[in-house]
């Protein structure tokens, strides 16, 4: 590791302004800036610690939307979104191993949006919104592309609101080193309609498919995407799996998280 240096703000107000310094960047559960840090690919002059910013920690639900403070980590997303959205408290509980899951953060993980990572799928495929220290972003603008975002680089993400469906799962297909998403699929069925998001599979990030959703919104059932398979065009291609296997694996994990969610 090199010399850098560590700043904990207790505000909203002061993280950004700490964030707002040349070569200063966020530090939330450390589980991915940490390890490129170590190895050169990243940097930073400034670590700013997200980790007791006021805020920024829980769970809460009104109405029909759940909200999640960006601080807020993997363990305790999948123990108290159990009982409000049981198809998102599972996909934090898949997240990596329980190390991950006590240290790493819903708000690092959807700012890094890293190719493979589970929340992203979620948070597109439930219409979630992204509030940050500035606006509010909805999932469908959040996302552009791999390792991309919306956010400016004063921006941090402080919470993120998930309507709550009628039902969800998620599927995913362990890359077992890494824990990460070969494939991973989030299904979910509101009064509007279905969305599918798809992560781990394609080289532009998570994804909706709509072609999925055209025939599920017809037919909620595995039977109506019984022969689809995603588009291998600009699917990955790498020692674990060719575009082509990930392409057949959407589609399977699809109709698995169907028949799941039913």
């Amino acid at each position: 590791m090199y010399n850098f240096e560590f700043t904990k703000p207790t505000t909203v107000e002061d993280a950004a302004k700490a964030m707002s310094a040349e070569g200063a960047q966020a530090l939330g559960g450390g589980q991915t800036l940490l390890p490129t840090m170590k190895q050169r690919l990243a940097m930073p002059e400034i670590l700013v610690s997200l980790t007791d910013v006021e805020g920024m920690v829980g769970v809460s639900k009104a109405g029909t939307t759940l909200t999640i403070g960006g601080g807020t980590t993997h363990a305790q997303v999948a123990t108290d979104a159990a009982a409000s959205y049981p198809g998102l408290s599972a996909l934090a509980d898949g997240i990596g191993d329980p190390a991950v899951r006590n240290r790493g953060t819903i708000g690092g993980s959807l700012a890094n949006n890293d190719p493979a990572a589970c929340y992203p799928a979620a948070a597109l495929a439930s219409g979630a919104t992204i509030t940050t220290n500035k606006r509010d972003i909805l999932a469908d603008n959040y996302f552009q592309g791999m390792f991309e975002t919306a956010l400016d680089e004063t921006e941090i993400v402080t919470a993120v609101s998930f309507p709550i469906p009628e039902k969800s799962n998620y599927q995913k297909f362990v890359q077992p080193a890494s824990r990460f998403a070969l494939v991973g699929v989030f299904v979910a069925k509101t009064a509007d309609g279905v969305r599918v998001a798809v992560t781990g599979a394609s080289n532009g990030g998570v994804y909706r498919w709509t072609e999925a959703e055209t025939a599920l919104n017809g037919d909620f059932s595995a039977r109506a995407i019984e022969d689809m398979s995603g588009d291998a065009t600009d699917m990955i291609t790498d020692l674990h799996g060719s575009a082509e296997y990930r392409a057949h694996l959407v589609g399977v994990l699809t109709r698995r998280a169907v028949v799941a969610s039913s």
